[in-house]
């Protein structure tokens, strides 16, 4: 597993991404030690449209912040097959750690296919999400796929907290709800 303050040259990273909000305050905190592509895969995020939005969104918080980051983007609607039967879950159950499961397989599988030197996810800052069971994840992963996981834990060091203070300056949609149908009847911020 890698950490942050261990690198010594700049790596390829692929990060997956799960919203505009959560992304800006990650690209400034790994910008200097990483050439970042985003990765926004969030098969979870419905409906539509509000997937759309969120995409948008961070495409501007990208080009506002004149970072040179690129972003891949992919969507399926692989998440309800998925957590069939789950649906009366808690957030923070079950369901959760096979959405997270879901996105960070795939960007893992993407970023070793493209030759990228790790990958990580976004998910971390938010503190409705559970960075140990994140972490925990990442690092079968690597272990599994062979690449190498980036261990992050975005929330130390008020991370959250800037990432709000970045949402205010850039005038970004925060959305009340992480994304599945699930947390939107809950009303779970990202």
């Amino acid at each position: 597993m890698l950490y942050v303050d261990k690198v010594t040259e700049k790596k390829k990273l692929l990060l997956h991404s799960c919203c505009a909000p959560c992304s800006s305050y990650s690209f400034l905190f790994l910008k200097d030690k990483f050439d970042i592509t985003s990765f926004f895969y969030n098969p979870n995020i419905m409906p539509k449209d509000e997937h759309d939005k969120r995409l948008e969104e961070l495409n501007r918080l990208i080009k506002e912040m004149e970072l040179d980051i690129k972003v891949i983007e992919e969507y399926d609607n692989s998440f309800l097959d998925l957590v069939k039967g789950l649906e009366k879950e808690p957030e923070r159950g079950k369901r959760c750690t096979l959405c997270y499961e879901l996105r960070l397989r795939k960007c893992a599988t993407l970023a070793k296919s493209l030759g990228f030197d790790c990958f990580s996810t976004t998910l971390s800052i938010s503190p409705y999400k559970d960075a140990k069971r994140l972490n925990e994840i990442g690092y079968k992963l690597e272990q599994e796929l062979g690449i190498e996981y980036l261990y992050l834990d975005l929330k130390k060091n008020d991370g959250y907290k800037k990432s709000i203070e970045l949402s205010k300056k850039y005038n970004l949609y925060r959305q009340n709800y992480c994304g599945c149908i699930f947390s939107k009847k809950e009303g779970q911020d990202e």
